[in-house]
């Protein structure tokens, strides 16, 4: 009776999360989203509590409280420019509660070893890989893509190295051969990371965030838990199609993210002197408020000068004083992670009806007085739609070359994660604005507000 009961506390548990993912969709729905996801997780704590064999509460209860002020500390003090290294923190969290359930299991006497082991590789797999990202968004170590044939023959042994270990461990369970396992698979998630550019950081961060799902599905069969299988189920596709999705509108492959390089593809860019005008936040100022639509293309520059508070406070001043039609292009992958830049947008209480994706806005730059891009490069390189020769051909990427006039902000003329040249800086509609992203923004506000 108990197990019945607890089974239904768990199908109303995944219910409420599959609501809570479906509401999270829009931001209009997304504070009940979010209500519906913390019920369901409050839901499925007390059934496992109340109906599982537990004889010693005193650490799990210090667990919870543990995680607790860990996740509201992450809630009040991190920014929303570091949101990327956070998720990259919590799904290798999720990992590692795979790897430290499934020792449990095995050292228990698993009945299951094949499924505990294999929600163990991939749960390691996540935990260190996600650690490698971390530190890559966070600058602690070198963001550049590392590729060499030696690399790339370690990944290769470790590889054969875990396949055999699985075998092994299929046939005979022995903890020794377990050790190695978790051993191998960690030292084959931070091999498998490490090569990887940060250009390449919001298709890992969705990869590695499906592998953390695909684990707890293991795990899940390995401890008949239903709850763990569908919640498992839910976060692995979420990060598959995610992954594709970003794939897609990278116009890469996985197999070339995580075994090639964009630098080994580049384009040479042209030796020939190339003059790029420039022009001060005065003249951008003047330029905006004569307009009649103005389409702001914001990017990573954006969030690492945390500019968007100050953005949208000029999208409102153009709108506001001088009747502007102001809109925002978000690019797929633009910033670290998927919805990077909605989220700052968001957090600036940028209007959501304003907010387009590429494929709904790119067909009005031909419309529109003014693009002002602010930290975005790759994502509107022209070079994507032009020569084949580039690491960036193929790519959909925003056509704001159509506009009248380009703003382009910028620190300097130097090319984005794909090393390639943009020809759109020296482009006769092109004036750059060059300097801090905030601060250039800061200083067409006080002109607009005189």
């Amino acid at each position: 009776m108990n197990q019945n009961f607890s089974t239904l506390i768990y199908l109303l548990s995944a219910v409420l999360f599959i609501l809570s993912i479906r509401s999270l969709s829009a931001p209009n729905t997304a504070r009940r989203g979010n209500a519906l996801g913390i019920l369901g997780m409050m839901l499925a704590i007390a059934a496992s509590l109340t109906f599982g064999q537990i004889q010693d509460f005193v650490w799990i209860f210090a667990a919870i409280i543990f995680g607790a002020v860990i996740g509201l500390y992450a809630a009040v003090k991190v920014k929303m420019t570091a949101l990327p290294q956070m998720v990259a923190v919590f799904n290798g969290l999720g990992g590692l509660s795979s790897v430290l359930i499934a020792l449990a299991e095995i050292l228990g006497g698993s009945h299951s070893p094949v499924e505990t082991s294999l929600g163990l590789v991939i749960g390691a797999v996540a935990f260190s890989g996600s650690m490698v990202a971390f530190a890559k968004l966070q600058g602690l170590i070198s963001a550049k893509p590392i590729h060499s044939r030696l690399l790339h023959l370690t990944n290769l042994v470790l590889f054969l190295a875990l396949i055999g270990c699985l075998v092994h461990f299929g046939f005979k369970a022995e903890v020794r051969i377990f050790y190695l396992l978790t051993f191998v698979a960690l030292v084959w998630g931070v091999f498998l990371v490490l090569p990887v550019g940060g250009a390449d950081m919001p298709i890992i961060i969705s990869l590695l965030n499906a592998c953390s799902g695909w684990a707890a599905v293991s795990i899940g069969f390995s401890l008949n838990n239903v709850l763990l299988i569908i919640t498992g189920a839910l976060v692995g596709a979420g990060g598959a199609i995610l992954s594709y999705v970003m794939v897609k509108a990278m116009n890469r492959s996985l197999s070339h993210i995580l075994f090639g390089s964009l630098a080994q593809q580049q384009t040479l860019v042209s030796a020939e002197q190339k003059t790029a005008k420039s022009g001060s936040p005065t003249d951008a100022a003047f330029i905006m408020e004569n307009a009649s639509k103005v389409i702001i293309v914001p990017g990573y520059g954006m969030a690492v000068a945390q500019a968007q508070h100050i953005l949208a406070e000029m999208g409102k001043d153009l709108h506001e004083k001088f009747g502007v039609e102001v809109k925002y292009a978000i690019h797929p992958v633009a910033g670290r992670m998927p919805g990077h830049m909605n989220v700052l947008l968001a957090e600036a209480n940028v209007p959501y009806e304003d907010v387009f994706s590429l494929e709904d806005i790119n067909r009005e730059f031909a419309t529109a007085d003014v693009a002002y891009v602010i930290g975005a490069n790759d994502v509107t390189n022209p070079l994507a739609k032009t020569d084949s020769s580039s690491p960036l051909y193929g790519m959909p990427v925003l056509d704001v070359e159509k506009a009248k006039t380009v703003f382009f902000v910028k620190r300097s003329l130097n090319s984005g994660y794909s090393g390639v040249d943009n020809p759109l800086f020296y482009a006769d509609n092109t004036i750059m604005l060059y300097g801090d992203a905030k601060n250039v923004t800061e200083e067409i506000v006080s002109v607009l507000e005189k």
